[in-house]
């Protein structure tokens, strides 16, 4: 009945390093993309493609995507590679070789909040869809599936972990950020360590490991009656018992969760279940994760929703993709309200938290209404 399209040829562009081809490219794409779908908007939306070198580069295309072209939809570039600034100093000849990759919501050399305030104003939820093949451990030569296998949801962690930990879904706490191609296997798993990894490396938790707080005293007199003369002569020596402050890099704030001020585990439910969406192949089992109270911390529902390739070597026939889809509940692994969940209510969250009047004119108009009237 209705679906928002995203690009192939498309993905590419806003990923070009030289700063007036990419930007070239990304508007070409827009104006031709817009007017082609442009007949259609009742039934089929398009992505836009916003390049994101720069906030200044990205705010001009979404400006002119959204005002000019009446794009609802961005799909926004991530993992910029970047040159390292010593080696194009002192070695040009190999700076191209090496590279860094910015994940442009946390330790960036620009500021992106003019961005996502950008992506408020003009009520666009944004949505990324990067890989990470030819990326360190997955540069096979000759094996197309060691590289393929789990590069979407590698790339797609690493974003929504800069997003997370950048405290943009708490500065931004009326946007969505959608994650496509991935599935949610691993955002399931992300939300669990980072409550995890908070327990034990909270600020206040980190006192427990506060070298200050180490009694030599006592642990002399331990390794005295319980150790061997080697263990000892180490612990008189202090070996291994740094209290200079080395190991913390100089770093002076060791909160790690500071910009996303949490303060309570609910917190986690707030700025990341509540926040994130996960686009997930048909054929994929592990979407039935993303429903399973019972197996996610605080008994979370991830908001997982159903997207498809429709002209890759994975899809030979697209008429497949939703039977296929159904197969959870046949399975037993998913109810019937969870598959319209994963089918429709997500999806129209997504969007329309963001854009109330998202749905407005199409084909969904009514149904979509319904949804968004509804509670969470």
């Amino acid at each position: 009945d209705f679906c928002v399209v995203y690009p192939t040829a498309g993905l590419g562009y806003y990923r070009l390093p030289p700063d007036r081809l990419r930007r070239a490219l990304c508007r070409a794409y827009n104006v031709f993309t817009a007017e082609q779908f442009r007949p259609f908007n009742d039934r089929i939306i398009p992505a836009a493609i916003i390049p994101m070198y720069t906030p200044e580069e990205a705010i001009e295309e979404l400006e002119f995507a959204s005002r000019q072209l009446g794009y609802k939809v961005v799909m926004m570039g991530s993992l910029i590679r970047r040159p390292i600034p010593v080696l194009v100093e002192e070695h040009p000849e190999a700076a191209k070789f090496v590279e860094w990759y910015d994940p442009i919501a946390i330790d960036s050399e620009h500021d992106y909040d003019p961005v996502w305030e950008k992506c408020r104003e003009l009520r666009i939820a944004p949505s990324f869809h990067n890989g990470a093949r030819s990326i360190l451990l997955r540069n096979s030569p000759s094996n197309f599936c060691y590289n393929h296998i789990g590069h979407f949801a590698s790339a797609s962690e690493a974003m929504a972990k800069a997003l997370f930990f950048g405290g943009v879904t708490r500065r931004f706490p009326e946007l969505n950020f959608a994650f496509l191609e991935g599935g949610v296997g691993w955002a399931c798993s992300l939300y669990a360590d980072l409550i995890g990894h908070w327990e034990k490396r909270s600020r206040q938790a980190l006192e427990n490991t506060n070298p200050e707080r180490l009694d030599r005293t006592a642990l002399l007199a331990l390794a005295e009656k319980y150790g061997s003369a080697t263990v000892v002569d180490a612990v008189r020596r202090g070996e291994g018992l740094d209290d200079n402050g080395n190991g913390t890099g100089g770093v002076e704030d060791l909160d790690d969760y500071s910009r996303c001020k949490i303060a309570r585990k609910q917190d986690f439910h707030d700025l990341y279940v509540s926040r994130f969406y996960f686009g997930c192949e048909a054929d994929d089992p592990i979407n039935a994760w993303a429903f399973n109270r019972r197996a996610n911390p605080m008994n979370a529902r991830l908001n997982a929703f159903f997207s498809s390739d429709i002209g890759h070597f994975d899809v030979p026939d697209m008429t497949d993709v939703v039977p296929e889809a159904y197969e959870l509940v046949e399975h037993g692994l998913l109810t019937d309200d969870d598959f319209r969940d994963f089918m429709f209510t997500n999806a129209v969250r997504f969007w329309g938290e963001v854009n109330p009047d998202f749905f407005k004119g199409t084909v969904i108009e009514k149904q979509a209404a319904e949804v968004l009237a509804q509670p969470r």
